[in-house]
């Protein structure tokens, strides 16, 4: 395994984390929106991802982060009888994201911590191959 594969491994980590943070900030944007329909609601998002494994024939693994798509949650949205509401649908109803506030800020420190720990494994491996360099000197 190369040094510079690190590189491609952390960017990756970055990548995903980065998109992470993206769609944990979308669903905070959106934890107060109302509809006047279940199906309109805007429901949680959380994105999917897969670990890559290269060269696994020649005896060792080098791993990658992969994302393979963002799901909805499929908790229940909130429903308020509310008639006096603009986006009340003809029974009164209006219906509540289902993003919880709590959870999606644990999961933006969560992202970020892993963002932080990926940027630090690409510069201690950046201040490796420097010193490696400095040994010929």
């Amino acid at each position: 395994m190369s040094l510079f594969n690190i590189f491609d491994i952390a960017g990756s980590g970055m990548s995903a984390q980065s998109l992470r943070l993206n769609t944990t900030a979308s669903n905070l944007a959106n934890v107060d929106s109302v509809s006047s329909s279940i199906n309109q609601t805007y429901k949680a998002r959380q994105p999917v991802f897969a670990t890559v494994l290269d060269n696994a024939q020649e005896g060792y693994k080098q791993g990658a982060v992969q994302v393979q798509g963002i799901v909805e949650s499929q908790a229940p949205v909130r429903q308020e009888y509310n008639p006096s509401h603009p986006m009340a649908n003809e029974d009164g109803y209006i219906f509540h994201s289902n993003v919880d506030p709590i959870t999606e800020m644990a999961n933006m420190m969560s992202a970020s911590r892993s963002y932080q720990n990926n940027v630090e494994i690409a510069n201690t491996s950046k201040q490796l191959l420097l010193r490696t360099l400095q040994l010929g000197q």
